[in-house]
């Protein structure tokens, strides 16, 4: 959950890029990274290993501007996308504010999509959280790419609450902001209705 700091007058707000291996998380990170002003930005940490190329997540501190009188910042993270890290996404998990959802929108990865929400949804629940209840959006990405579903399927079938999705090409740029700035604004009205300040 968000954390203020009443001494320095700052929110820190923390979203979580969550989804199956491949499909885009770091590729987000790292486009939003690249375009954002460096003035507004923080150093992106990565971390490999030979089977994902996120072990434990990105960091990008995000400097938002002021909100009555406190400085927003948003650290973005992602989760590793292979099963059997379940237990660092479990961590990266813990206190978010937001969640993005990056799905792949090839054909034959739709089974992962769906083995990776349900997992987001678990492990959302065994820190207390309800997926359905904090700010959530979905981006489909690799639309760019050959042989996906359409984005009418993939609604119909894993966004039956109709939470705000996107088109996403990550590796370009399309539909990245566009979800970053409706996760952002989602945990801020969240926050403003909770009454914090």
């Amino acid at each position: 959950m968000a954390t203020i700091n009443y001494g320095y007058r700052e929110i820190n707000c923390k979203i979580v890029y969550y989804g199956p291996g491949m499909s885009g998380k770091t590729t987000n990170l790292e486009t939003i990274h690249k375009k954002v002003p460096p003035t507004n930005r923080g150093k992106l940490t990565s971390l490999a290993t030979k089977t994902d190329r996120t072990l434990f997540f990105d960091l990008l501190p995000l400097d938002l501007g002021t909100i009555k009188g406190f400085k927003v910042k948003f650290q973005l993270y992602t989760v590793p996308g292979q099963v059997y890290y379940n237990a660092t996404r479990k961590l990266v998990l813990r206190g978010a504010d937001g969640v993005v959802f990056i799905a792949d929108s090839q054909k034959d990865r739709y089974d992962d999509n769906v083995e990776s929400l349900e997992n987001l949804r678990e492990n959302l629940k065994e820190h207390g959280m309800d997926l359905d209840a904090m700010p959530f959006v979905i981006g489909w990405n690799k639309r760019d790419l050959p042989d996906v579903m359409s984005v009418e399927e993939l609604n119909a079938k894993m966004n039956p609450r109709g939470v705000p999705n996107f088109e996403m090409e990550a590796l370009t740029g399309r539909g990245v902001f566009e979800a970053l700035r409706a996760v952002t604004r989602m945990v801020l009205e969240k926050l403003e209705k909770e009454g914090t300040r």
